[in-house]
């Protein structure tokens, strides 16, 4: 079977004259001009359907924005018609027919009037008028009854309005009632998981530093058979004291101070006690709170002291206090460090603002403490960095995020605590004087305690900073976080 040529299929269809084919050629041209316009017409229509595909993949991403609380939708309140308002009703529908009924007898009365002769028409007219006055004051009436029908109407939806915000109104009391209800016993809660993890006693924490530091070599002279205090003795102190942990400057002192005062006595052991007691006896804040608000506390010290940890236990005992806490992840150069605080952020039930990798950290910082205040939180932790390799732009980094706080809140920070590894022993000593003569610290956190035997660390710092030693950390568990007491601290020491 052939197939027919355009052009005899044309003709077929469109008769022409023989001997003409211009019309041919242009029947021809603008039936190809027409389906090339309703091919192109359908590829559009096809483009049009694909957008939406688009449209829905694009809503997938998530908001950033904080999801609203819902709102407590109206209930629906339906009263039922007064007494007054049916009767007017009624009222009215039966006016309405009877003005009805008067205008139809009055076409009656019209087409036998046309028939009637003229002294039967002339009463017709008269009749016809009383019943024009009557349908007219029927509709008069009906207009007043339905009237008074719709006040009353209007009456009833202001009421069923009225009744149902008061029905939202108790709706929505009940439900901030539930919500504060529900986070008071939250609060209790996790400040029951705290209050039941326990943690170690600083005296645990303290038993390598008593058992294997100098303490072990103090006791073993403090428990020699008593005699009086000469230099023979100051000298074996000396050198106990000068092995330690407590620094040389501190070592020093407790020597001179032994040789002053108890010299000639028997007594060593209360002479140091007490010294050491007197040392380490330095005001701390161990509220998490008494600035701003929000209270602003700048978080410093070098990567794997345990600054990230000590954040979230911090951020985890005020939480468990009632406290609203907000984060701010500063350290944005160390790997996972936003990532650990969110993890800490989630269980210690605290807010958390952070940047993307490698962002500039006082700007993250500054983004947190300003958000702290929009939020009206009560307690603001701003992580830093602590990159020991590069410790001059690092001192000069913690120097401009201190800046933009202050920036952001004056007055803040309201604390710089320095977070330091007790396993460095003199070191953190070093570290301490060189963040201080940086950033001013006002407050010391000494982790890892319980693992290590340079427990004597403390009073080296405290003797030489003049800085309270605000927190120490003695076990994994956020109870292992705890305040430190200066009297429970020599108490574990030399008792």
């Amino acid at each position: 079977m052939t197939t027919p040529s355009l052009q005899s299929w044309v003709s077929a269809q469109v008769p022409v004259e023989d001997g003409n084919p211009l019309v041919t050629i242009l029947l021809i041209g603008g039936l190809v001009l027409l389906m090339v316009l309703f091919v192109r017409k359908m590829w559009a229509r096809g483009k049009t359907a694909e957008k939406p595909k688009l449209q829905s993949t694009t809503q997938l991403t998530p908001s950033l924005e904080p999801s609203k609380p819902p709102e407590v939708v109206a209930p629906k309140v339906t009263l039922p018609p007064s007494e007054l308002e049916a009767q007017k009703k009624a009222e009215a529908e039966t006016l309405r027919r009877q003005a009805d009924e008067l205008k139809a007898k009055l076409a009656d009365l019209e087409a036998e009037k046309s028939k009637a002769d003229a002294p039967a028409r002339a009463a017709l007219e008269a009749a016809q008028q009383k019943l024009r006055d009557d349908a007219e004051a029927a509709k008069k009436d009906a207009y007043r009854a339905e009237k008074a029908a719709e006040s009353e109407e209007k009456d009833r939806k202001k009421r069923e309005r009225e009744e149902a915000a008061r029905l939202a109104a108790e709706e929505a009391q009940r439900k901030v009632e539930e919500a504060a209800r529900l986070a008071a016993e939250a609060k209790l809660e996790q400040a029951r998981k705290v209050a039941a993890e326990g943690g170690q006693t600083l005296a645990a924490g303290l038993s390598k530093t008593k058992r294997e530091g100098f303490m072990a070599r103090l006791s073993g002279l403090f428990s020699a058979a008593p005699k009086p205090i000469d230099e023979s003795v100051l000298a074996e102190l000396e050198e106990v004291l000068f092995t330690a942990d407590i620094g040389v400057k501190t070592a020093s002192r407790l020597v001179q101070h032994a040789r002053d005062t108890a010299k000639g006595s028997q007594d060593l052991k209360s002479v140091i006690r007490d010294e050491v007691q007197r040392i380490v006896t330095l005001k701390a804040n161990h509220t998490l709170g008494g600035g701003g608000p929000p209270h602003v506390i700048m978080v410093i010290g070098v990567n794997g002291s345990g600054k990230t940890t000590t954040i979230g236990k911090l951020a985890a005992k005020a939480t468990a206090a009632g406290k609203k806490v907000l984060l701010g992840a500063g350290d944005t150069f160390r790997a996972a460090a936003a990532e650990q605080l969110d993890v800490w952020a989630e269980r210690a039930g605290a807010q958390l603002v952070k940047g993307k990798d490698e962002a500039d950290p006082a700007s993250v910082v500054f983004d947190a403490v300003k958000q702290g205040v929009e939020r009206k939180v009560d307690l603001v932790i701003a992580d830093t960095a602590g990159r020991l390799h590069t410790k001059a732009n690092l001192m000069e980094e913690l120097k401009k995020v201190r800046r933009v706080i202050e920036k952001a809140l004056p007055g803040a920070p309201h604390e710089v605590l320095l977070v330091l590894d007790s396993t460095n022993g003199q070191n953190a000593i070093v570290q301490a004087r060189q963040f201080h003569e940086a950033v001013g610290i006002t407050s010391i956190a000494l982790t890892k305690l319980d693992g290590t035997a340079k427990g004597g660390v403390i009073i080296g710092i405290c003797d030489e900073m003049k800085v309270p030693v605000s927190w120490v950390g003695v076990g994994e568990k956020v109870a292992d976080l705890r305040p430190f007491d200066p009297k429970e601290f020599v108490e574990a020491l030399f008792d």
